[in-house]
Protein backbone atom coordinates (compact mmCIF):
# COMPACT_ATOMS: atom_id res chain seq x y z
CA UNK A 1 0.00 0.00 0.00
CA UNK A 2 1.57 3.55 -1.12
CA UNK A 3 2.29 6.28 1.24
CA UNK A 4 -0.65 7.84 -0.60
CA UNK A 5 -3.02 5.76 0.58
CA UNK A 6 -2.31 4.76 3.90
CA UNK A 7 -2.46 9.07 4.58
CA UNK A 8 -6.04 9.10 2.86
CA UNK A 9 -7.14 5.59 4.93
CA UNK A 10 -5.90 7.42 8.08
CA UNK A 11 -7.40 11.03 7.72
CA UNK A 12 -11.07 8.80 7.06
CA UNK A 13 -10.14 6.82 10.59
CA UNK A 14 -9.27 9.64 12.50
CA UNK A 15 -12.81 11.54 12.46
CA UNK A 16 -14.91 11.43 15.65
CA UNK A 17 -17.61 9.73 14.03
CA UNK A 18 -15.48 7.11 12.14
CA UNK A 19 -16.01 4.25 14.02
CA UNK A 20 -19.84 4.59 14.18
CA UNK A 21 -19.46 5.13 10.46
CA UNK A 22 -17.50 1.58 10.09
CA UNK A 23 -19.89 0.03 12.59
CA UNK A 24 -22.64 1.22 10.54
CA UNK A 25 -21.54 0.04 6.87
CA UNK A 26 -20.28 -3.02 8.56
CA UNK A 27 -23.47 -3.79 9.76
CA UNK A 28 -26.05 -3.09 6.48
CA UNK A 29 -26.02 -4.95 3.33
CA UNK A 30 -25.80 -1.35 1.51
CA UNK A 31 -26.35 2.30 2.62
CA UNK A 32 -26.96 5.64 1.28
CA UNK A 33 -25.88 8.80 2.34
CA UNK A 34 -29.21 10.08 3.42
CA UNK A 35 -29.69 6.77 5.68
CA UNK A 36 -26.13 7.08 7.50
CA UNK A 37 -26.66 10.84 7.85
CA UNK A 38 -30.03 10.27 9.70
CA UNK A 39 -28.60 7.04 11.59
CA UNK A 40 -25.41 8.85 12.91
CA UNK A 41 -26.95 12.21 13.56
CA UNK A 42 -24.59 13.71 10.44
CA UNK A 43 -24.92 16.49 7.45
CA UNK A 44 -26.11 14.38 4.53
CA UNK A 45 -22.66 16.12 3.02
CA UNK A 46 -20.30 14.76 5.87
CA UNK A 47 -21.85 11.23 5.03
CA UNK A 48 -21.73 11.72 1.07
CA UNK A 49 -18.08 12.75 1.37
CA UNK A 50 -17.07 9.45 4.38
CA UNK A 51 -19.38 6.91 1.79
CA UNK A 52 -17.20 8.59 -1.43
CA UNK A 53 -13.82 8.31 -0.01
CA UNK A 54 -14.37 4.96 0.93
CA UNK A 55 -15.27 4.01 -2.88
CA UNK A 56 -12.64 6.11 -4.36
CA UNK A 57 -10.26 4.43 -1.58
CA UNK A 58 -11.59 1.10 -2.97
CA UNK A 59 -13.29 -0.43 -0.15
CA UNK A 60 -16.81 0.27 -0.69
CA UNK A 61 -18.89 -0.28 -4.41
CA UNK A 62 -21.25 2.30 -5.20
CA UNK A 63 -24.96 1.14 -6.72
CA UNK A 64 -26.63 3.43 -8.35
CA UNK A 65 -30.31 3.25 -8.01
CA UNK A 66 -33.28 4.34 -9.76
CA UNK A 67 -35.66 6.29 -6.80
CA UNK A 68 -39.28 7.73 -7.32
CA UNK A 69 -37.83 11.43 -8.38
CA UNK A 70 -33.85 10.96 -9.27
CA UNK A 71 -30.90 8.19 -9.35
CA UNK A 72 -29.11 7.81 -5.89
CA UNK A 73 -25.92 5.97 -4.89
CA UNK A 74 -26.22 3.23 -2.52
CA UNK A 75 -22.58 2.20 -1.03
CA UNK A 76 -21.49 -1.40 0.21
CA UNK A 77 -18.26 -2.63 1.70
CA UNK A 78 -16.29 -5.00 -0.62
CA UNK A 79 -13.55 -6.22 1.99
CA UNK A 80 -14.25 -6.75 5.50
CA UNK A 81 -10.64 -6.19 6.61
CA UNK A 82 -8.59 -3.02 6.19
CA UNK A 83 -4.82 -3.79 6.56
CA UNK A 84 -2.70 -0.50 6.54
CA UNK A 85 1.47 -2.11 5.78
CA UNK A 86 3.82 0.68 5.12
CA UNK A 87 7.29 -0.45 3.62
CA UNK A 88 9.74 2.65 5.06
CA UNK A 89 12.03 1.43 1.93
CA UNK A 90 9.95 2.46 -0.64
CA UNK A 91 10.19 5.98 0.67
CA UNK A 92 13.48 5.76 -0.07
CA UNK A 93 14.79 3.29 -3.27
CA UNK A 94 17.83 1.66 -3.15
CA UNK A 95 18.18 2.09 -7.00
CA UNK A 96 17.79 6.13 -6.46
CA UNK A 97 20.36 6.01 -3.70
CA UNK A 98 23.04 4.23 -5.89
CA UNK A 99 22.18 7.13 -8.81
CA UNK A 100 22.40 9.67 -5.86
CA UNK A 101 25.57 8.44 -5.08
CA UNK A 102 27.30 9.76 -8.00
CA UNK A 103 26.21 13.45 -8.28
CA UNK A 104 29.18 15.48 -7.77
CA UNK A 105 29.69 18.07 -5.23
CA UNK A 106 31.17 20.40 -2.93
CA UNK A 107 30.95 23.14 -0.80
CA UNK A 108 29.60 26.77 -2.15
CA UNK A 109 31.65 30.00 -2.67
CA UNK A 110 30.73 32.70 -0.11
CA UNK A 111 27.53 30.50 1.81
CA UNK A 112 27.99 32.64 5.09
CA UNK A 113 27.54 29.33 7.51
CA UNK A 114 29.30 28.70 10.22
CA UNK A 115 30.75 24.70 10.68
CA UNK A 116 30.46 24.23 14.90
CA UNK A 117 33.30 21.44 15.60
CA UNK A 118 33.93 19.41 18.73
CA UNK A 119 36.21 19.60 21.28
CA UNK A 120 38.64 17.29 19.59
CA UNK A 121 37.47 19.57 16.34
CA UNK A 122 37.68 16.15 14.31
CA UNK A 123 34.12 16.67 13.34
CA UNK A 124 31.59 19.05 12.53
CA UNK A 125 28.60 18.69 14.82
CA UNK A 126 26.74 21.39 13.86
CA UNK A 127 25.90 24.24 11.03
CA UNK A 128 24.86 27.93 11.99
CA UNK A 129 23.14 29.95 9.14
CA UNK A 130 21.93 33.44 9.26
CA UNK A 131 19.53 34.31 7.15
CA UNK A 132 17.41 38.32 6.65
CA UNK A 133 18.65 41.40 7.58
CA UNK A 134 18.41 43.91 10.13
CA UNK A 135 15.76 42.84 12.36
CA UNK A 136 14.53 40.29 10.11
CA UNK A 137 18.15 38.70 10.73
CA UNK A 138 17.35 35.09 11.91
CA UNK A 139 20.20 32.69 12.90
CA UNK A 140 18.94 28.60 12.31
CA UNK A 141 20.88 25.73 14.17
CA UNK A 142 21.24 22.69 12.38
CA UNK A 143 22.27 19.75 14.41
CA UNK A 144 24.19 16.90 12.44
CA UNK A 145 24.59 13.27 13.39
CA UNK A 146 28.10 11.65 13.63
CA UNK A 147 28.05 10.15 10.31
CA UNK A 148 26.82 13.85 8.71
CA UNK A 149 29.27 15.51 10.71
CA UNK A 150 32.22 13.69 9.44
CA UNK A 151 30.87 13.48 5.81
CA UNK A 152 31.09 17.52 5.83
CA UNK A 153 34.28 17.27 7.68
CA UNK A 154 35.77 15.92 4.49
CA UNK A 155 33.51 18.11 1.81
CA UNK A 156 35.96 19.35 -0.45
CA UNK A 157 36.76 23.12 0.25
CA UNK A 158 35.06 26.09 -2.12
CA UNK A 159 37.82 26.01 -4.15
CA UNK A 160 39.22 22.41 -4.53
CA UNK A 161 38.05 19.89 -6.98
CA UNK A 162 34.66 18.66 -6.54
CA UNK A 163 33.88 14.55 -5.62
CA UNK A 164 31.32 12.28 -5.93
CA UNK A 165 29.06 12.03 -2.91
CA UNK A 166 30.78 8.56 -2.81
CA UNK A 167 33.96 9.27 -2.67
CA UNK A 168 33.62 11.84 0.04
CA UNK A 169 31.83 8.78 2.20
CA UNK A 170 34.56 6.59 1.25
CA UNK A 171 37.03 9.53 3.01
CA UNK A 172 35.20 9.78 5.69
CA UNK A 173 35.11 5.86 6.49
CA UNK A 174 31.24 5.86 6.35
CA UNK A 175 29.23 2.55 6.70
CA UNK A 176 26.48 1.56 4.31
CA UNK A 177 23.95 2.15 6.47
CA UNK A 178 24.17 6.21 7.01
CA UNK A 179 23.69 6.35 3.48
CA UNK A 180 20.79 7.71 2.67
CA UNK A 181 21.23 10.43 5.43
CA UNK A 182 23.95 12.00 4.03
CA UNK A 183 22.30 12.24 1.16
CA UNK A 184 19.06 13.88 2.81
CA UNK A 185 21.51 16.27 4.34
CA UNK A 186 23.09 17.02 1.28
CA UNK A 187 20.04 17.88 -0.28
CA UNK A 188 19.05 20.49 2.86
CA UNK A 189 22.48 21.89 2.28
CA UNK A 190 22.13 22.08 -1.89
CA UNK A 191 18.65 23.99 -0.71
CA UNK A 192 20.24 26.25 1.89
CA UNK A 193 22.88 26.99 -0.80
CA UNK A 194 25.75 25.71 1.65
CA UNK A 195 26.68 22.86 -0.99
CA UNK A 196 26.84 23.25 -4.63
CA UNK A 197 25.95 20.33 -7.42
CA UNK A 198 27.98 20.30 -10.31
CA UNK A 199 26.81 18.80 -13.35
Amino acid sequence: MDFSMISRTASLLSRPYSEAFFRLVAIYRDISATEAAHRLDLHIKTAQDFLEQLYDLGYAERIEVVGHKRPYSRYRLKQRRIRLEMDLDDLYPRREITRALSRIVREKKNHGASFLTSRSGDDIVALSLVSGRGRHRCQRRLNLTPSQGRFIYFLPFPSARPLSIESIIHAADLDQSVWPEILDLVDRLIELKVIEELK
